[in-house]
């Protein structure tokens, strides 16, 4: 018998798009000698929904298109992830809900039994556990269906709860199942692959049985969903494996033999490179975007960002934008300018000193007599985001914000300034890692100026200013952050790694007095455990004390 894993790429209430999306994916299935076609979690309504679902017309349309998609009567049976009312009124008013298709009928359903609400999933929010999973026959085999969370029971994982129930044992316990397959929209985060498979690998131990994952592909808003479905056989070996970042077909066969998958996963650089090009590329074209613009500084993040840009959408759908100040180095603008052709993208210079004089003309009745601070140097980062809205208005381009983790944790960005955009590419991505990518990209030629690289950070709004006049050195702070914000860490046990008292209480009263400006930040692409926004729920009003 030979399964398909039809990795495709949603797009969140696009019923008549998704529904294309699996039609197509089955029928190339069916060209490949497929007996089943399976698609994931919630793929007729893409995922996450969000509050789309406390919407009952919402509701309504994927019931309907489940049975549009039915109607089809597509020529080999399907699993497809959809939305349920519940059907008791007792309880959340929904159930995460698989549909198996065939012969163009709904013959079967089940549904999701754990639901996970940690971190960015909010699912009881919305859904009631589900009575029962989905088991079928076909070609022979019993199939238990389960839904993502349900398979991360076997074992702990960190920052997973425990549950009480374990879907995977009552399949076989009732059912006697010979094959498991799991449907997920499981985002992508930093050696998530690895967790993932070391859950298949356990359950197909145990239970010696293949273990089939079949998972969302694309962004959707923050999340970044890498597909990178799976087959491991009934011995724990890892024997097929999807593409990661892109849509694709994976097919199994359950009377082939297979070579086990060795080295499974891309070095990390270049795993979160792919993320954020795809994210870029899916939020642009899902918010109804074609082209972007970035603000060139010169620096190492808005290099990134633009190399991101063009890796996602083409050369011809990308602007830098130069608005060098009297504060500019030469070597800033060359290099903007450098990176510009090296990419092949339109590149466009607008000088803002006359603009920063007005401010400070316009202002100086009420500042007289006082120095200079930051100030002056604020107006000149909000100059600056307003000639991006501007250009971003006049000619449908998205802005794209350029600061990094780093900058974001310690507030060393601008509300209105540089923190203007529509979307925040590398704001889970800290300064360390930036550089990290920027190796990367040049590892066959020089992209990013090397110069780019090498020279100290500086965002050039004072004379002689560089980042470290401020902040630590990015490799502490960042190992301060890390400790922080993905692993909880508080300040004792950060000092216990060896940090500076002082430094440590600085970051963290700084973490803590600038969630203000991230709460007004675009939304950013999600690729490391804990990311600001969404998922990190952290009050603005608070004590600024250290624990």
């Amino acid at each position: 018998m030979k399964i398909a894993l039809c990795q495709i790429n949603p797009t969140i209430g696009d019923f008549r798009g998704n529904i294309e999306l699996i039609v197509e994916a089955t029928m190339e299935a069916m060209k490949r000698g497929c007996h089943l076609a399976v698609f994931p979690e919630m793929a007729l309504t893409g995922y996450p929904p969000k509050d789309l679902l406390e919407n009952p017309s919402f509701v309504d349309a994927n019931l309907k298109a489940l049975q549009q998609l039915a109607s089809h009567n597509l020529p080999l049976p399907i699993l497809c992830g959809h939305v349920e009312r519940n059907p008791s009124p007792i309880g959340k008013a929904l159930v995460n809900s698989v549909a198996l298709i065939r012969n163009g009928q709904i013959e079967a359903k089940g549904g999701k039994r754990l639901l996970p609400s940690y971190d960015v999933f909010d699912e009881t929010r919305y859904f009631e556990p589900a009575s029962s999973s989905l088991a079928f026959h076909l070609s022979g085999h019993r199939i238990g269906v389960t839904i993502c969370e349900d398979i991360w029971n076997l074992e702990h994982v960190p920052d997973v709860p425990i549950y009480d129930l374990d879907p995977v044992t009552e399949l076989i316990e009732q059912h006697d199942i010979d094959i498991l397959i799991n449907i997920s929209a499981s985002p992508y985060t930093l050696n998530k692959g690895q967790i993932r498979l070391k859950i298949l690998r356990g359950i197909s131990e145990k239970f010696r049985i293949p273990t089939l994952y079949c998972n969302q592909v694309g962004g959707n808003d923050e999340l970044l969903f890498d597909g990178a479905s799976m087959v491991v056989d009934s011995t724990g070996k890892l024997v097929c494996l999807g593409a990661m970042f892109n849509q694709d077909l994976i097919i199994w066969d359950s009377e082939s033999s297979y070579y086990e998958v060795k080295d499974p996963w891309p070095p990390e650089e270049e795993g979160v490179l792919n993320a954020l090009v795809m994210g870029t590329r899916d939020y642009t074209r899902k918010c109804g975007f074609e082209r972007a613009l970035v603000g060139l500084s010169g620096g190492i993040d808005s290099s990134l960002v633009a190399c991101i840009a063009t890796r996602a959408l083409g050369p011809d759908n990308v602007m830098g934008v130069s608005m060098p100040s009297r504060f500019t180095s030469s070597m800033s603008k060359e290099d903007s300018q450098k990176l510009a052709s090296n990419l092949g993208i339109r590149y466009e210079v607008i000088p803002i000193d006359h603009l920063f004089e007005a401010y400070k003309n316009t202002l100086a009745p009420l500042f007289q007599g006082l120095p200079e601070d930051e100030t002056e140097e604020n107006i000149q980062a909000r100059i600056r985001g307003n000639i991006l809205m501007a250009l971003s208005n006049k000619f449908n381009y998205l802005v794209l914000a350029t600061g990094n983790k780093s900058e974001f944790a310690m507030g060393y960005c601008t509300l209105y300034g540089d923190l203007t955009g529509g979307l925040a590419v590398i704001s889970d991505i800290p300064k360390t890692m930036c550089y990290r990518l920027a190796r990367h990209i040049n590892r066959n030629r020089e992209i990013i100026p090397e110069r780019v690289i090498t020279r100290p950070p500086s965002a050039e709004l004072r004379p002689n200013q560089t980042d470290q006049d401020s902040l630590p050195p990015y490799h502490i702070l960042d190992d301060i952050l890390e400790a922080a914000i993905e692993e909880r860490l508080g300040f004792q046990e950060i000092v216990a790694r060896g940090h500076d008292p002082q430094v440590v209480s600085d970051v963290l009263r700084r973490l803590a007095a600038n969630e203000y400006k991230r709460r007004q930040a675009p939304p950013g692409l999600k690729v490391t455990s804990k990311a600001f926004g969404y998922g990190r729920r952290y009050p603005i009003a608070r004590a600024i004390d250290i624990y």
